[in-house]
C-alpha cells in the first residue's frame, strides 16, 4: 500500500476578499496578517474578516494560517497574548510567528509555525525548532534541492515549507538590517522600506567606475512552477506563493496556475494527495505573464546561475510582445508574436536603460496608437504590463469550486428521505413526511434536474440516485425545500467536523545549536531573553533594533555581484580589473562596502562611515 502524503498549496491574502479568490481558485491553505505584528505591516486585517475568511475557507477543508512574525518589544507582548487568543477562537488553524518570546507567554492550543524571518537554512536549526514544538517549519529561500533533501532526510517528520513563487529578497530573511539602519524602518517589524529595488552606482577601491546607476540587489522574482515535482520528491509538503501585497488579480491568476500544475503531479504520483476538498473549474486560462514579476528565476534551486537578477528595472516588465519595426505621427507598427488590445499598458528599456511605458488608445492589425507618443527607436523590444483584456475576465467571478455529492432520494413508510454523501464521507439524511401519490408521468428525469440544481452552494452533484419501488410524485416546491434542508445540514456537519489541530506547546530546554547569539538573533524583548536562556544560550545579544552593534553586517547575501560580473575566483576563474574592496553607492551619495565570504559563498554589505 501507498503511503500518501497530504500537499499543500499555501496562497497569499492580503485582505478577506483575497482570501476567499484563494480559495475558489484552488489554495489548500492561506496565509494572511493578523490586526497588528506581522512582517507587512500594511497587510493587517481585522479579527472579523479573518473569522469570516475562516468560515469560508473551513468548508473546503482550507487551512488558515495568520502572520504575527515580527520581533516585539516588551509593551507588545501583552497585547500580543490577548490577539492570539482572539485568533485562536476565531477558528485560526495556525500562527507563523518569529519571536521566540512568543512562546513564554500563555497561549492557547495553538500550532506555530517557524516564519522564514527565523533563517531556517540547516537540520539542527529545524530539528531544534520541532522539537520546541513548531509544527511546520517555512525554510529560506536560498536553499537549494540538495538542502531541502538533506534537511528532510534528518527531519523526516517536520513538515516543511517552501516558497516556489513571487519576490525575492536579496538578503536572507530575517538577516537585513539595512532599512532599519538607513531609514529607522525595521524589515523585522514589518517596515522594509525596499532598499533593495534602489538604483547604485559600483566603484572600486580607487574610485573607479565598475557600473552606474543599475539596480544591482535587486532580484528577479521567483518561479518554481517547473520543478514541483522535484520540491515534494526533496520533502517539501507546503508550497508558498509569496504576495501578501499583491491584489486580487494576482492571487486569482497564480493560485489557480499552480493549482493545475499540481493537479498534474498528483495524477501520476499517487504518493502525494491534495490536502483540501472541492475541484476548481475555472473561467480563464492561467498565465503567469499576465501578473506581475521582474521577470522569473529559479534562484539557487540547482546551485547558482547567471539569472537572478533583474539590474534595469525593479518593476515588472510582463510578457515580451514584439519588437518596434517603426515610428509614424501618431502611431508605430510592431513585429509582434502575440497581438495587442485597446487599453493595454506597454512599456520598454529605453536607450540609457530605464524603463518607460505607455497605453494603448487603439490598435489596428499592427499598429499601435498609444494615448501619448513615446520617446522610442526602431527594434526597440516591447513588454506588456498590464493586458486590458485579462485584468477585465479577472475582475469578474474567474473559478467556482465545488464538493462532489452524492445523493439519494429513497421512499420510507412515512413518505421520502433524501441523504446526501460528500466526497469527504460526511452525511446527512432529511425527511419529507407526506402521503403517497402515484404520478401521472414519468418523474425521474425531472426528479433528478430539480435535485441537481445545486446553484449557489458550495457542492456540486456527482451522482443522483432515485431509489423507489413506483413512481411517486413530489411537488417541486417540496423537492426544492427538502433539497435545501439536507444542504444546510450537509454544510453544518462539515463545518462540526472539522479537524482543526490542538496543540499545547511543551515546555522544553534542549540546547540551541550555538551557545551564543549576536544581534542576528533579534532578540528584542526579555521572554525571548528567558527562552534562549532556558535552551542553553549563555551569551546574548540585544537586536539590532534595539542597540545598532558597531560595524555590523547590514545584509547576508548569497547573490553575488562578484560571480555576477564574472569574475568569481572559485567558478569562473576570472581575475577582476577592480581593486578590491567594491562600493555600492546610491543616490544621495551613501556608500555601502560588499565583502566576498567565499567560505560560505555569500556577499555581505556593510555601511562605510
Amino acid at each position: 500500500m501507498i503511503r500518501q502524503r497530504k500537499i499543500e498549496l499555501l496562497a497569499p491574502a492580503k485582505n478577506l476578499e483575497c482570501g476567499i479568490a484563494a480559495v475558489d481558485h484552488g489554495a489548500d491553505a492561506i496565509y494572511i496578517g493578523a490586526p497588528r505584528f506581522g512582517a507587512r505591516a500594511a497587510a493587517g486585517n481585522s479579527l472579523e474578516d479573518i473569522a469570516e475568511l475562516v468560515r469560508y475557507a473551513h468548508v473546503y477543508n482550507v487551512r488558515i494560517y495568520v502572520t504575527v512574525n515580527t520581533i516585539l518589544k516588551d509593551e507588545e507582548l501583552k497585547d500580543t497574548e490577548k490577539m492570539i487568543w482572539d485568533l485562536y477562537r476565531a477558528g485560526v488553524d495556525a500562527l507563523i510567528v518569529q519571536d521566540m518570546g512568543l512562546l513564554e507567554l500563555n497561549l492557547p492550543p495553538i500550532p506555530l509555525h517557524a516564519s522564514t524571518q527565523m533563517d531556517n537554512r540547516t537540520p539542527q536549526k529545524v530539528r531544534f525548532l520541532a522539537e520546541a514544538g513548531f509544527r511546520q517549519v517555512v525554510l529560506a529561500r536560498e536553499l537549494s534541492l540538495v538542502e531541502i533533501g538533506n534537511i528532510h532526510h534528518a527531519c523526516p517528520d517536520v513538515p516543511l515549507e517552501v516558497f516556489v513563487h513571487g519576490a525575492l529578497c536579496v538578503s536572507y530573511s530575517g538577516q537585513c538590517y539595512v532599512s532599519q539602519a538607513c531609514f529607522g524602518r525595521s524589515a523585522n517589524r514589518g517596515e522594509c522600506a525596499q532598499f533593495c529595488r534602489l538604483a547604485f552606482d559600483m566603484v572600486d577601491a580607487d574610485g573607479k567606475s565598475i557600473v552606474r546607476n543599475k539596480h544591482l540587489l535587486s532580484l528577479k522574482d521567483l518561479n518554481q512552477s517547473e520543478e514541483l515535482e522535484q520540491l515534494l520528491d526533496a520533502g517539501a509538503s507546503s508550497l508558498k506563493i509569496e504576495g501578501r501585497l499583491k491584489d486580487v488579480s494576482y492571487v486569482k491568476n497564480v493560485t489557480a496556475y499552480y493549482r493545475q500544475k499540481l493537479d498534474s503531479v498528483f495524477k501520476r504520483r499517487k504518493e502525494y494527495i491534495r490536502a483540501s476538498s472541492g475541484k476548481v473549474k475555472l473561467e480563464f486560462k492561467p498565465q503567469l505573464d499576465k501578473s506581475f514579476s521582474r521577470g522569473f528565476t529559479n534562484y539557487f534551486l540547482f546551485d547558482r546561475n547567471k539569472d537572478i537578477f533583474s539590474f534595469d528595472t525593479p518593476k515588472s516588465l510582463g510578457e515580451e510582445m514584439g519588437t518596434v519595426k517603426e515610428i509614424r505621427g501618431n502611431y508605430l507598427t510592431v513585429a509582434g508574436i502575440k497581438s495587442f488590445n485597446n487599453g493595454d499598458g506597454v512599456c520598454f528599456l529605453d536607450e540609457t536603460g530605464k524603463l518607460q511605458g505607455f497605453r494603448i488608445n487603439r490598435v489596428e492589425n499592427n499598429k499601435l496608437f498609444p494615448q501619448e507618443m513615446p520617446r522610442i527607436k526602431p527594434r526597440t523590444i516591447l513588454y506588456r504590463n498590464f493586458d486590458q483584456e485579462f485584468e477585465r475576465l479577472m475582475s469578474r467571478k474567474s473559478a467556482e469550486r465545488k464538493i462532489a455529492v452524492i445523493l439519494k432520494l429513497a421512499e420510507n413508510n412515512r413518505g421520502f428521505t433524501l441523504s446526501l454523501t460528500d466526497e469527504d464521507d460526511h452525511s446527512v439524511s432529511v425527511v419529507l413526511e407526506r402521503e403517497k401519490e402515484r404520478a401521472r408521468t414519468p418523474q425521474e428525469d425531472n426528479l433528478r434536474t430539480q435535485l441537481g440544481k445545486l446553484g449557489n452552494t458550495p457542492f456540486e452533484a456527482s451522482d443522483i440516485v432515485i431509489d423507489w419501488s413506483d413512481n411517486w410524485f413530489i411537488p417541486a416546491s417540496m423537492l426544492a425545500e427538502l433539497r435545501r434542508k439536507g444542504i444546510e445540514k450537509l454544510l453544518e456537519v462539515r463545518r462540526i467536523n472539522y479537524r482543526q489541530e490542538i496543540y499545547k506547546l511543551p515546555r522544553t530546554h534542549h540546547a540551541f545549536p550555538v551557545n551564543e547569539l549576536t544581534y542576528l538573533g533579534n532578540v528584542m524583548n526579555a521572554d525571548a531573553i528567558s527562552f534562549y536562556r532556558n535552551h542553553g544560550v549563555q551569551r546574548i545579544a540585544p537586536a539590532y533594533e534595539k542597540a545598532p552593534a558597531e560595524e555590523a553586517v547590514l545584509m547576508f547575501c548569497k547573490h553575488c555581484l562578484r560571480y555576477s560580473m564574472g569574475w568569481c575566483p572559485s567558478w569562473h576563474k576570472v581575475r577582476s580589473p577592480y581593486r578590491e574592496p567594491y562600493y555600492l553607492v546610491s543616490s544621495d551619495n551613501r556608500r555601502f562596502r560588499l565583502e566576498f565570504d567565499c567560505k560560505n559563498c555569500q556577499m555581505k554589505v556593510y555601511a562605510e562611515k
